[in-house]
């Protein structure tokens, strides 16, 4: 399963040949440095571990600035293994955009937008105690009941109520490769993907 590591850069929009309007992505992908080579022999399973984006040495522990330099590189951002990568790699090696095409579905998985600490009303889309009558007062956000009294005695675990909402990773599927840019490394692809602008994402192929 070949992929890469890339950044959110942000949306745009493209017409297809067909004179559609097409809501796209715009993805910086690569290139990305070989700096690990697992086998089945040494470490039970075989995978390519790729590293993106350049990190102070300042900045990095001396076991990462060791490890990256068994590659020949500077330390990095971000560090992801794929398994069964289609090419034969070395330490060292680059991967860029090459490894995808122009009209290819690919798979994107990146965290979502951290929303912070939110009510039931956004995190769960309740719709509130009621109607604010016979002196209910404030009471439209709020989660209602949480359990019986006298039994269970206790709020069963899962229960949905006010908590962190996002920061959840999320995978989305077939999304079709429109336009590659080999020279700067971008690429747009046809529809939304989870996270911020600037957001570190793993594409799949």
């Amino acid at each position: 399963m070949s992929g890469l590591i890339g950044k959110k850069v942000g949306m745009t929009s493209l017409y297809d040949a067909e004179g559609n309007l097409l809501g796209c992505t715009v993805l910086e992908a690569g290139p990305c440095v070989v700096t690990h080579v697992k086998t089945v022999e040494k470490d039970g399973y075989s995978a390519v571990q790729l590293a993106y984006g350049e990190r102070g040495e300042k900045n990095a522990t001396s076991a990462s600035i060791g490890h990256y330099k068994k590659a020949g590189t500077s330390p990095k951002v971000k560090s992801h293994e794929f398994k069964e990568f289609e090419e034969e790699l070395k330490l060292g090696d680059k991967v860029d955009t090459g490894i995808f095409e122009e009209g290819s579905y690919i798979t994107v998985t990146a965290a979502s937008k951290g929303k912070g600490f939110q009510g039931v009303v956004k995190r769960h889309g309740f719709s509130g105690v009621g109607e604010g009558t016979h002196g209910q007062h404030d009471r439209s956000r709020a989660p209602g009941s949480l359990g019986g009294s006298s039994y269970p005695s206790r709020v069963f675990k899962g229960l949905r109520m006010a908590g962190r909402t996002g920061g959840n990773k999320i995978t989305t599927e077939n999304l079709r490769v429109v336009k590659i840019d080999k020279e700067k490394n971008l690429m747009v692809v046809h529809g939304s993907i989870p996270g911020p602008k600037g957001g570190y994402v793993i594409l799949w192929k």
